[in-house]
């Protein structure tokens, strides 16, 4: 069988899709602490490590095919992909595992500076198989949510086409509860030092991110026009949320901030990704205009409540992902004349569908995180001690730094020669009125005994 376009389109998506996992570990190293940024950056790696094998071995298996009371699929039925070998639709099933890695890295987050590697090590195939599994196999995989299953027969269709319960609601309120598990950072909300490090990175990541967003959307596309109004609502609706996040910031706080725009952008995309094959690209811009407020608001309400959702996941996965699935109940556009939201004339029964998604999506992931956390928090610890999450977990997870600046303080500027390293040291006079001296009183410095010859003036050039 020649390969098509369709099957070129879906393989260079699922690649764009694997970025955006490394551009996750940039996006959130660089709002952590510099002493943590490596274990923030690592948790995303390991994350696309360990979810490639499980996806491999059970985690398609249990996502699509052969149901177990609509809830999940028979892990076995496909195990190590064997049953896909020499079809194409293993070309689908890298591309469906490109969203397990991510969805599960996402929650990392929420524990940021303080998790142990190990912790999450295990938690992350354990979530993948409880959690994220499941809910891809109810609304995708012919499952309780899917087309003729028994919730959509009882409350109607659920519209989610990349995965806005399935991806961002399950991985938000993860996030909540596992950092409710592992208690908040010491200095929450007081210390200064928790500010982001590298708000540089925070833009490439973001910005790599929205890269990888169009493969997510539009990687399942089945016509050109379906594809056209993908992109355009991924392009246009992260656009929207950025302004009303800097907005938002601006007239709550004074300043348009770099971390703004960027959260912004990504709170746009969040919103987008259950309904971007659904609503007119107006209804894209009014949506991200929603959804950047509403995560910019609710962002701040760690603060009024006490958790402490390090790198805002709950905010913006949680919050956006509520708004854009929910939305679908007032701006989904009607199919072929009929249905639709509420907006077109279509009733409510869209809204009830999406609402039931999201209230099942909530109470699995919530209910199984909480179960899973707990698990490893009441045996080996999800947490570092004390001493371990104010020295960096850096050192004490991975004996490593993410910047080295032990070496600078070894060195002098001298104006003819651009660095000396002071190795072994010795005494130099410089009087008064010396090149790049001029004025000033006799200088004392120190340089080294090798390079002492070289502190004099070079003959002038003839």
């Amino acid at each position: 069988m020649e390969i098509t376009a369709a099957n070129v389109w879906m393989m260079v998506s699922a690649a764009m899709v694997l970025l955006m996992t490394p551009a996750l570990g940039l996006f959130y190293g660089g709002m952590t602490r510099a002493k943590a940024s490596l274990n923030m950056i690592m948790m995303s790696f390991v994350s696309v490590g360990i979810g490639g094998v499980v996806w491999v071995l059970w985690g398609y298996s249990m996502s699509a095919g052969e149901g177990v009371l609509g809830l999940f699929g028979n892990p076995f039925a496909n195990f190590g992909l064997s049953g896909l070998t020499g079809s194409p639709d293993l070309i689908k099933a890298g591309f469906a595992g490109t969203f397990a890695i991510l969805t599960v890295a996402l929650i990392s987050g929420a524990v940021a500076d303080r998790a142990k590697f190990t912790a999450w090590v295990l938690f992350v195939p354990l979530w993948l198989t409880a959690v994220y599994c499941p809910l891809a196999f109810m609304i995708w995989g012919g499952g309780l949510m899917s087309q003729g299953g028994a919730v959509t027969a009882m409350f109607g269709q659920v519209i989610d086409f990349a995965g806005g319960a399935v991806v961002e609601i399950s991985s938000g309120i993860a996030a909540l509860v596992l950092a409710l598990i592992v208690g908040k950072r010491h200095g929450f909300g007081k210390d200064p030092g928790h500010r982001p490090h590298n708000v540089p990175f925070i833009m490439l990541g973001a910005a790599l991110l929205w890269f990888g967003w169009f493969g997510f959307n539009a990687g399942a596309a089945t016509t050109a026009e379906q594809a056209g109004l993908i992109w355009v609502n991924t392009l246009v609706t992260p656009c929207a949320a950025m302004l009303s996040w800097l907005l938002t910031e601006k007239v709550r706080h004074g300043h348009p901030t770099s971390l703004g725009a960027a959260s912004g952008a990504v709170a746009g995309l969040v919103a987008i990704t259950p309904s971007c094959a659904n609503i007119s690209p107006v209804a894209a811009i009014g949506l991200g205009l929603v959804s950047g407020v509403a995560s910019a608001l609710f962002v701040e309400l760690k603060f009024k409540y006490g958790f402490d959702d390090s790198l805002d996941v709950v905010g913006v996965h949680l919050g956006s992902g509520l708004v854009g699935t929910l939305a679908l109940g007032f701006i989904a556009l009607p199919v072929n004349g009929e249905g639709g939201g509420l907006f077109y004339g279509g009733g409510v029964q869209q809204l009830i569908a999406q609402t039931v998604a999201v209230l099942i999506t909530l109470a699995l992931s919530g209910l199984m995180t909480a179960v899973i956390g707990l698990a490893i928090h009441k045996t080996i610890g999800f947490r570092v001690s004390h001493e371990a999450e104010v020295a960096g977990v850096d050192r004490s997870e991975h004996a490593e730094s993410a910047y080295e600046f032990g070496g600078m303080g070894q060195s002098q500027f001298h104006p003819l020669r651009q660095h000396v390293h002071a190795d072994p040291a010795v005494t130099v006079v410089r009087p008064a009125g010396a090149a790049g001296n001029p004025g000033a009183e006799d200088a004392v410095g120190t340089v080294p005994s090798e390079a002492a010859e070289e502190l004099q003036p070079a003959p002038a050039s003839v």
